[in-house]
């Protein structure tokens, strides 16, 4: 057996990027799941193997437990944090059908910034409920409640995400076509054709960290919207920056870049109706080093 086969074999490996979209999904941080893996690969490797009847269970189990503990500490955090705390995107140029289906609606920058607002408890019902079809008895086992609790968590987490967010479209063409509007726009400093692409109400939520300039509070409007981004353009496009359309969190976004292979923010959208209705700046450096 060659060590990828001993690899593939294992169940961690297995079924790491299921984990792995777990951890995203209950940390809304890229570089947080990641630490999350690696210390439930190392209880992994100290388990007694023997006793685990159903491996994707236990490591589920670890893994959500460790996401729990952290939520805590993390809300203190980013209530410390200076401006808007947004979820780090998950950034492809041409995903697959197999990895559309995987990261679904659960994943978009909407529904993760509403579930911040979420205690841990009802975020972990949630995501491993809604998201991931697990049972209320493994969800109960897995934050010592009762199977009762736990379909009452999931229930009121999944009506406040529900009342939290806008629903967007859910024709990827139309989607598209009005971020590719916007990038366009954009690009040309169009202050007119950013108006016909937002709509008249449209949030701009912006995540600069206080490591690089962004609005504190959103800023809510299209004619503000819309002059800002021009001003934007006009104090730090240059010849050698560029708009390129990507996938963000699985819904049609767009990576800035402020020089060649020097990416400056990553923006994903909430469209209705053909018009934008939210935007989701990350400008924070901190939160872009895996952003390729």
């Amino acid at each position: 057996m060659t060590d990828t086969d001993a690899a593939l074999a294992d169940p961690f490996e297995t079924y790491r990027r299921y984990l792995g979209a777990v951890a995203y999904r209950l940390l809304g941080s890229v570089a947080d799941a990641e630490d999350v893996l690696q210390e439930a690969w190392l209880r992994w490797q100290a388990a007694d193997r023997s006793r685990v009847e159903e491996p994707r269970a236990f490591l589920t189990t670890v893994v959500t437990r460790l996401c729990y503990d952290q939520l805590g500490s993390a809300r203190v955090r980013r209530e410390e944090y200076y401006g808007e705390w947004l979820p780090e995107p998950v950034v492809a140029e041409e995903p697959t059908p197999a990895e559309l289906a995987e990261l679904g609606e659960s994943v978009s920058m909407a529904v993760l910034t509403v579930m911040e607002q979420l205690s841990p408890a009802e975020r972990a019902a949630f995501v491993l409920h809604d998201v991931f079809a697990v049972g209320f008895d493994e969800i109960a086992a897995t934050l010592e409640r009762s199977p009762e609790a736990a379909r009452q968590l999931a229930s009121r987490a999944r009506r406040r995400v529900r009342e939290g967010s806008r629903r967007g479209t859910v024709d990827p063409a139309e989607h598209r076509q009005a971020v590719s509007a916007f990038a366009a726009a954009t690009a040309g400093g169009d202050l007119q054709a950013l108006l016909a692409v937002l709509d008249p109400d449209v949030v701009w939520h912006s995540d600069g960290g206080g490591v690089v300039t962004a609005g504190v509070r959103p800023i809510v409007g299209a004619d503000k919207v819309s002059r800002l981004v021009v001003g934007l353009v006009a104090k730090w496009f240059t010849p050698e920056s560029s708009i390129v359309l990507a996938t963000v969190n699985g819904e049609p976004g767009m990576v800035v870049y402020s020089s060649p292979g020097v990416v400056g923010g990553v923006v994903a959208f909430t469209v209705v109706d053909g018009l934008i209705t939210e935007t989701y700046v990350v400008v924070n450096p901190e939160k872009l080093t895996h952003v390729h």
